[in-house]
């Protein structure tokens, strides 16, 4: 499957329908990412979308570009059902996907706010999971100057549209923002996977790591009267209790982006 840089997002989320269309009892999804010819980072680096200076700086005020990154990754699908009847090793369970595609946006580099709105709002309410307990979102975050603050635009706009229904105050500082991008670079057609899989440590750690090189948030960034927060800083990854005092599993939610327009989401439960 190719749909850009949103590929292995997308390939998870087939998967999962080829599943529960019968049409296959598992099924093996992910993305490769390798750097092969140079003419690619000639060609992104004449569309000013590379970073000069190697860093991606995602959410930060000096975000000038993302940097190109390579591996490889993939997942064992199963119905949750069978995983346990196997005896099976369950990292996580994935609760909602959904695909959308965005039509003509401002740039190359800006996904269509509204559409991933929309495509957010389908997941949580397909998968019936309240919005207030989805405690982290890895997000496409590039590093892009006008990229990041359309995408938590988008995100700002999708959690106001499910609080709805929340019992808790949706300015509540309850959500973490975060981007493997700093850390590893970005995947491109694998970026969905690493996604992932990084958020799949997380709830085995029980931790969510900080996102490197950032220093000032992105002026064009608004996260006040938002439930979100940056992941600066490497920290304990804190579980959420319902109104009843009872425990809330680890929520994540997953962004993947293509710069031909294909959106994907996903939300992984622990």
């Amino acid at each position: 499957i190719d749909t850009a840089c949103s590929s292995a997002l997308v390939a998870v989320h087939h998967a999962i329908n080829a599943i529960r269309n019968n049409e296959c009892t598992m099924a093996i999804a992910g993305g490769v990412s390798l750097n092969l010819d140079p003419k690619t980072f000639v060609i992104t680096s004449q569309l000013g979308i590379l970073s000069p200076d190697g860093a991606c700086k995602t959410f930060d005020k000096s975000a000038n570009g993302y940097v190109k990154g390579e591996g490889v990754g993939a997942v064992l699908l199963k119905p949750l059902h069978q995983a346990q009847k196997d005896g099976d090793h369950i990292y996580g369970i994935i609760r909602g996907t959904a695909v959308k595609h965005g039509g003509k946006a401002q740039s190359l580099t800006a996904p269509n706010a509204r559409t991933q709105t929309e495509l957010l709002t389908k997941v949580y309410q397909e998968a019936a999971i309240p919005i207030d307990t989805v405690t982290y979102i890895e997000t496409h975050g590039t590093g892009t100057e006008l990229g990041d603050p359309v995408e938590i635009e988008g995100l700002k706009q999708a959690f106001y549209d499910l609080s709805a229904t929340s019992k808790r105050s949706i300015f509540e500082k309850y959500c973490a923002l975060g981007s493997i991008k700093t850390v590893i670079g970005h995947l491109e057609p694998a970026s969905g996977i690493a996604g992932i899989i990084k958020v799949l440590l997380a709830m085995q750690h029980e931790y969510l790591p900080g996102n490197l090189h950032f220093t000032e948030l992105n002026p064009y960034i608004e996260l006040e009267n938002s439930p979100f927060y940056i992941a600066d800083k490497s920290h304990y990854w804190e579980k959420r209790k319902d109104e009843y005092g009872n425990t809330i599993p680890r929520r994540a939610g997953i962004s993947s982006f293509g710069f031909g327009g294909t959106i994907a989401h996903a939300v992984i439960e622990e």
